[in-house]
C-alpha cells in the first residue's frame, strides 16, 4: 500500500490532478496550431503583410466590364470643339460668301475711288476759278496745278487756293493731269486716266475728266 500510495503521489506531482493532462495537451496543442511564427511573420516585407491584409477575395471582386468604343475621331465632339464635318461645312459656307459677295465689294471700292476723283477734280476745279479771279486768267500748263498752292511769280497772286499744302494726287496714287490755255476740251482740261493710268478703259480703269463734270 504504502508503495502504492508512493508512487500515486509522485505521479500527481508530476502530471497535476488526474484528469487535468488531456485538456492542458488540448490547450497547448490549440496555441501551437492558431498561434502565428512570430520570427516568420516578422522576416516577411511589410508591404507584403498590408497587401495580403488588404486583397479582397476574389469572389468580392466586381466582374470588369467592357468601355464604351470612343467614337471615331471624325465625329467626336470634344468639350466645347466641333467636329471635323462641322469644320468643313464652315469653311464652304464661307467660300461661296466670298464668291459672292467679294466681287460686289470690290466693285464698290473702285466706284468709290472714282467718286473720289471726281471730286477732287471740282475742288480744283474751284480753285483754279478762284485764281483767275484774282490774276486774271488761269495758270498756264507750266507750272500748272502747283501754282494753286505756290506763287508762280505773279504780283496779284492771293493764294494759297486749297486748304492743303500740296496738291493732291488721285486715289490711285497718280498725279492729275492738266493743260491750259485753253484746253481741248474748255478753257482747261484736268483729268484722270483712272486705275490703269492709261487712256481710255471701262468701270475702274475709265478717265475722269473735267469737263465730263460740267
Amino acid at each position: 500500500m504504502r508503495g502504492g500510495s508512493f508512487g500515486q503521489l509522485h505521479q500527481r506531482f508530476r502530471t497535476g490532478p488526474v484528469g487535468a493532462q488531456p485538456h492542458r495537451a488540448r490547450s497547448r496543442e490549440r496555441a501551437v496550431l492558431h498561434l502565428p511564427d512570430a520570427p516568420s511573420l516578422a522576416r516577411q516585407p511589410l508591404a507584403v503583410r498590408s497587401a495580403r491584409r488588404a486583397t479582397p477575395c476574389a469572389a468580392s471582386r466586381p466582374e470588369s466590364r467592357a468601355s464604351p468604343r470612343r467614337p471615331p475621331a471624325l465625329f467626336f465632339r470634344g468639350e466645347g470643339g466641333f467636329t471635323l464635318i462641322e469644320l468643313l461645312v464652315v469653311i464652304i459656307i464661307l467660300g461661296l460668301l466670298v464668291g459672292l459677295v467679294g466681287p460686289r465689294l470690290f466693285g464698290r471700292v473702285g466706284q468709290s475711288k472714282q467718286a473720289t476723283a471726281q471730286a477732287q477734280i471740282e475742288l480744283l476745279g474751284a480753285g483754279l476759278d478762284q485764281y483767275r479771279l484774282d490774276v486774271g486768267s488761269y495758270p498756264a500748263t507750266t507750272p500748272g496745278l502747283e501754282a494753286l498752292v505756290s506763287n508762280p511769280g505773279v504780283a496779284s497772286w492771293a493764294g494759297p487756293y486749297l486748304k492743303k499744302a500740296a496738291v493732291p494726287k488721285d486715289p490711285w496714287g497718280n498725279p492729275y493731269h492738266y493743260k491750259c490755255c485753253p484746253g481741248d476740251n474748255g478753257d482747261y482740261d484736268l483729268w484722270s486716266f483712272g486705275a490703269d493710268n492709261a487712256p481710255g478703259g471701262e468701270g475702274e480703269n475709265a478717265d475722269i475728266t473735267s469737263w465730263g463734270t460740267k
